[in-house]
């Protein structure tokens, strides 16, 4: 999540302080990625040593208010036109655990497999009924849409983990069940061994 460009959006509709970007930022995303007012001040900091933002004002209540520079803007405007970059992947824990209990002594994937379904699903159907809560009025503002927005995403999210997951227990009922039925390895003798059972000692 791109903190630092979030701001910069929110900054395009106006000078704004702290901590009521943080409560924007919040809303549009409906808390999926809270922010602390810490983290939001030491992002501003950075965006004003980079020349993307300078203190405008204060406003009545002698809040310090920021607002965007045009580097900031053509800066914001890069960041929209630019696709993610899915060719260098965060760190995803599930894959990493997964990856890591197979041949794992002691560890039953399958059942690591099962518990990570059930509770992804339950995850789905929390989404689900908080989509259905927001659906049941139209939403009234672009915060409300932006919400939703991030929401579908947590639903499609969990939906494609959960047939993941399904792929992964499958591949390995195939891999155990091909294991099964591989003939057991012939114990093959050399040597003197071999040649005491091929030769036995004649009686005198």
């Amino acid at each position: 999540m791109s903190i630092r460009h979030g701001l910069l959006a929110l900054l395009e509709r106006g000078p704004r302080y702290g901590s009521q970007l943080r409560t924007e930022f919040e809303s549009r995303t409906g808390s999926t990625w809270p922010l602390n007012v810490g983290q939001v001040y030491t992002t501003l900091s950075r965006l004003e040593r980079d020349g993307l933002v300078v203190q405008d004002d204060e406003d009545d209540q002698g809040h310090a208010l920021y607002a965007i520079t045009d580097d900031g803007r053509t800066e914001l405007r890069n960041w929209f036109e630019t696709p993610v970059d899915r060719s260098n992947p965060p760190r995803d824990e599930l894959a990493i655990k997964l990856a890591m209990a197979v041949g794992a002594p002691g560890v039953d994937i399958r059942a690591v497999i099962q518990s990570q379904r059930r509770h992804t699903l339950k995850a789905m159907q929390d989404y689900t009924r908080l989509k259905a809560q927001s659906l049941s009025d139209v939403p009234a503002n672009r915060g409300e849409v932006a919400w939703l927005l991030v929401l579908e995403q947590l639903i499609f999210q969990a939906e494609a983990e959960a047939r993941w997951l399904d792929h992964c227990e499958t591949r390995l009922v195939r891999l155990a069940e091909a294991a099964a039925t591989e003939p057991e390895p012939e114990v093959r003798t050399t040597g003197r061994v071999a040649s005491r059972i091929a030769r036995p000692r004649s009686r005198r």
